[in-house]
């Protein structure tokens, strides 16, 4: 049976992404670092695990806040803050996320209306493409450079481009 007739068309359509067969290849690698995912390549350390055993044995098993825990939103905006001298309101101005993806899904669809466009650079981070053709976004590419064009920017701009994400290297 045809599954895929249940499956959205612009979610059928996306491709695979290379990283996640690489991933798979090197998991099966005796004594390989894998970093294609973010992943760091050593356990998490004793004394957090044992933080999350405790706080389940405690309790702590419920929903939270939809931006996360706010004593977590206060660390993170402390730490930006004493490292990067800028200040947000950890109320209404911090979120959590379980990670870059949904972040970025997050500020593509809050941000930017359906039919907009997104400049960015290729090669670049794999959930780039895929989190732009889900909120309904044109895209713009930009080929082997990260450094933009002032005339291209500009040009861009006057075409419904309402967003530009430029990282050199995924953190």
């Amino acid at each position: 049976m045809d599954q895929s007739r249940f499956i959205a068309k612009h979610v059928v359509n996306l491709p695979k992404s290379g990283i996640r067969d690489f991933f798979d290849i090197v998991a099966k690698m005796k004594d390989a670092i894998s970093l294609g995912v973010g992943e760091p390549d050593f356990d998490t350390p004793w004394h957090i695990r044992e933080a999350g055993i405790y706080a389940l044995e405690k309790g702590k098993t419920h929903y939270t806040s939809n931006l996360g825990l706010i004593e977590l939103r206060r660390a993170i905006n402390k730490y930006v803050e004493q490292n990067f001298n800028v200040s947000y309101a950890p109320e209404n101005e911090v979120i959590i996320t379980v990670g870059v993806s949904e972040g970025l899904d997050l500020a593509c669809r809050a941000l930017i209306n359906p039919g907009d466009k997104v400049m960015y650079h290729q090669p670049c981070y794999v959930s780039y493409s895929p989190s732009i053709t889900l909120a309904f976004l044109g895209k713009i590419f930009l080929s082997g450079c990260n450094i933009f064009n002032p005339t291209l920017l500009v040009r861009s701009m006057k075409n419904k481009c309402r967003a530009l994400k430029k990282l050199c290297a995924a953190s």
